[in-house]
């Protein structure tokens, strides 16, 4: 067998066991969505929050902060980083989360279901929701108190698919046989030619976040079904922000949940190394947007809502608390990361610090803590720049099947590929 031969039998045995693998991951997702119609029984009182740092959750002279949260994580949008907000808050609060169990997301990308939830008991109420999941109202509903507050994050879709398609392609076989140097432009030169709305992980391919939101991803953007869907999101959800203007949507998410700037606080988490994103030509970007066509509706109407509650807060008064938390994140920075800032997996000295990251390359950039971090902020420090799955480990999730598929990614999966 020549050269060909074997490369050729190499992949086939890498298709067959990322398929097999990912299958597995999958498989305990039959088994909860058919406890989907245990009986609950009422919602439990609210958690009393306590609190032992020096600023209290007492109500101010205006309003009192709201600790019962629902935040619809969709993917690619920086939620990794307002995730990691929510898990300080939740920690410093005492706080209940409703956590995912063996992995690190609610078995997405099935629907959700409360049985998903980390030692479910039917009647028990928690305070914050946050973890990936593909979103079921119903479900998500009967774990929270009635006065909760939905929100989310939303991205524009053409920056959203470039990111999605780079960090899942080798999870989505139907792009393994696209060819040439610009993967991403040949497949959107021609999205029908490569496209299989049935393929493995396809939803990845087309509206990724009106699939986030469980609503059906292949429709065309002038479906009326996709008015209807966003008109629900709308109705159930109190806020949604943008993260193409990051630093603005907190200070609207400050603003509606009575929360301090310390509470806001982030350091950029998930983020690619500037060399593996692919530029953007005017053209590619609308090909992009018309090819996530529901997705570009949904954005285009939030982002308008988005900028007529920036109104209604206040252009100056925005901009004033916008350089607040620029100043607050800098001091952070200064006190909390060594001073070549974000860097590549490899030079993270302290393996609990190091993110996940996707097959094929390590591209996702991470933090080392400074040597001499004074001890009153060493703590604050660290779990600011933690990864996500870090952080889970760290709350008490047990995330053996979100490690086993890492350990065959890293083991033999990326062995191959090298």
């Amino acid at each position: 067998m020549g050269n060909r031969g074997k490369r050729l039998v190499q992949k086939l045995f890498l298709a067959v066991s990322v398929i097999c693998i990912m299958g597995f991951y999958c498989l305990t997702t039959s088994t909860l969505l058919a406890t989907n119609s245990v009986s609950l029984a009422p919602c439990a009182p609210n958690v009393q929050v306590r609190n032992n740092s020096q600023r209290t959750l007492k109500a101010d002279a205006t309003c009192t902060p709201r600790v019962n949260l629902m935040f619809m994580k969709t993917h690619k949008t920086a939620s990794s980083t307002l995730m990691n907000v929510l898990l300080r808050f939740g920690e410093k609060h005492q706080l209940r989360f409703a956590l995912p169990d063996g992995r690190n997301d609610f078995f997405y990308p099935s629907s959700f279901f409360r049985t998903q939830v980390k030692s479910y008991q039917p009647g028990l109420c928690y305070n914050i929701v946050c973890n990936h999941m593909r979103f079921n109202a119903p479900e998500v509903e009967k774990l929270l108190p009635a006065d909760a507050f939905f929100f989310t994050i939303l991205r524009d879709p053409a920056e959203l698919f470039e990111s999605s398609f780079h960090y899942f392609k080798a999870y989505v076989p139907q792009t393994w046989r696209i060819s040439g140097e610009n993967q991403l432009e040949e497949f959107l030169s021609d999205p029908n030619r490569y496209f299989n709305p049935q393929g493995i992980n396809a939803f990845y391919l087309k509206n990724l976040q009106f699939f986030d939101f469980g609503f059906e991803n292949n429709l065309e953007a002038d479906d009326v079904r996709v008015q209807e869907s966003i008109e629900y999101i709308e109705k159930r959800f109190q806020l949604v922000l943008i993260s193409d203007h990051f630093e603005e949507s907190l200070i609207l998410l400050k603003d509606a949940l009575c929360w301090q700037m310390d509470d806001l606080l982030f350091f950029k988490l998930n983020a690619r190394k500037v060399t593996s994103v692919s530029p953007m030509s005017p053209e590619l970007r609308t090909r992009a947007r018309e090819w996530n066509g529901a997705d570009w509706r949904l954005y285009r109407q939030f982002n308008a809502t988005f900028w007529a509650r920036v109104e209604n807060y206040g252009r100056s008064r925005m901009e004033e608390q916008v350089r607040e938390l620029r100043r607050r994140n800098a001091e952070m920075e200064a006190l909390c990361i060594d001073g070549r800032g974000a860097v590549e997996a490899a030079d993270i000295t302290d393996g609990h610090m190091k993110p996940w990251q996707p097959i094929g390359k390590a591209s996702i950039l991470g933090y080392n803590l400074r040597s001499d971090i004074e001890q009153q902020y060493e703590e604050v420090c660290r779990k600011m720049l933690t990864p996500e799955i870090q952080y889970l480990t760290d709350l008490g999730v047990n995330l053996w099947a979100t490690r086993l598929w890492g350990w065959f990614k890293d083991s033999i999966v990326q062995f191959r590929l090298n």
